[in-house]
């Protein structure tokens, strides 16, 4: 399945992120399960996990360092938000 392309994420503490579609979905991301590790764990600083970042085409995100999560993962795991 195709996913819509991303138009901003937000970062909601603890580990969580607002992913916002080109479809008008709002849906909520749990990041806590893969911020495990040396790598990943970094995700765990609030400082860096804030400043997490839209890639320039909608299709993903990623931090600094590179740590990024799949653009069908980012989807298919987050839950739909109320619509306002």
């Amino acid at each position: 399945m195709l996913q819509p392309r991303l138009v901003s994420v937000e970062p909601v503490f603890p580990l969580k992120l607002r992913l916002a579609y080109e479809t008008g979905e709002v849906r909520m991301f749990d990041v806590a399960p893969y911020a495990t590790g040396p790598w990943y764990g970094q995700l765990r600083d609030a400082h860096y996990f804030q400043a997490v970042r839209l890639l320039p085409d909608g299709t993903g995100i990623e931090w600094r360092d590179g740590q990024d999560i799949a653009p069908h993962e980012l989807y298919e795991n987050s839950v739909a938000q109320a619509r306002v």
